[in-house]
């Protein structure tokens, strides 16, 4: 294998080689708790939660056990997040020597969400008027427990997560909007800890994306059409006028 080679293969192993040892870290953000909010224009929501199980406790103050190796009863962590009008679904896996919830939460209604305990520290607004639709969501403190020591070196960091369904007329996320209309507001964990509250507030059009879309690509296909029959109508108009100039006396 010629030099260049050689070398191309040893930078690609020493990359890798360092992400694996930062456990991903150097490719994107590794959160300690994050919720992922999918808003309908209707007022529907879907809550995404992934959380570590010791910041769980820490934020919310609920009696789960930190280490890893315990136990961890999936009902009793279901049930923090249960309510008459919403479906739970509940997943679990391991990161960095702790153990992960992933929890899926689905509501009618994203004021609701308030009414559920593992998302009582926040308070949602959602109001919807002919020009656009306003939603604000106040997080306030968390439990602020102590947790013993479960690995976290203080870079850890908080994430609220926005997906929205149509063009967001304002925001007040210090982060660009990404790509699929996705807002995000961070903490670091020991800021949310200590219960700073946090604000987050959107306004977007009322009707979707894929609405607007539609109806642009509509309007260009009507106004193709159009354009296509007067150019039809303006050959044919020119040809019977040639037709009457070229005829006898």
């Amino acid at each position: 294998m010629p030099i260049a080679g050689r070398v191309a293969v040893c930078v690609v192993l020493c990359c890798s080689a360092i992400a694996t040892a930062c456990s991903g870290r150097v490719l994107k953000p590794q959160y300690e708790y994050e919720e992922e909010l999918y808003l309908g224009l209707d007022g529907s929501a879907t809550l995404n939660l992934n959380a570590s199980v010791p910041a769980l406790v820490a934020l919310h103050g609920v009696d789960l056990p930190t280490d890893a190796r315990a136990r961890l009863d999936r009902d009793r962590v279901r049930a923090l997040f249960a309510h008459p009008d919403s479906a739970v679904a509940l997943s679990t896996s391991r990161r960095d020597g702790r153990r992960f919830v992933h929890v899926s939460v689905q509501v009618d209604d994203v004021r609701r969400l308030a009414q559920i305990r593992m998302f009582g520290w926040s308070r949602y607004e959602f109001r919807r008027d002919s020009d656009r639709i306003e939603f604000n969501q106040v997080v306030g403190p968390s439990a602020g427990r102590n947790v013993s020591d479960v690995g976290w070196d203080g870079s850890e960091l908080v994430a609220f997560r926005m997906h929205l369904p149509s063009e967001i007329l304002f925001h007040n996320s210090s982060a660009h909007v990404r790509r699929g209309n996705i807002l995000e507001w961070e903490q670091p964990l020991s800021v949310r800890t200590d219960g700073e509250p946090l604000d987050l507030r959107v306004q977007m059009a009322p009707e979707s994306i894929l609405y607007r879309t539609l109806l642009l690509f509509g309007s260009t296909v009507v106004a193709a059409a159009l354009t296509f029959a007067a150019v039809v109508w303006w050959l044919a108009r020119r040809g019977r006028q040639t037709d009457v100039a070229e005829s006898p006396v």
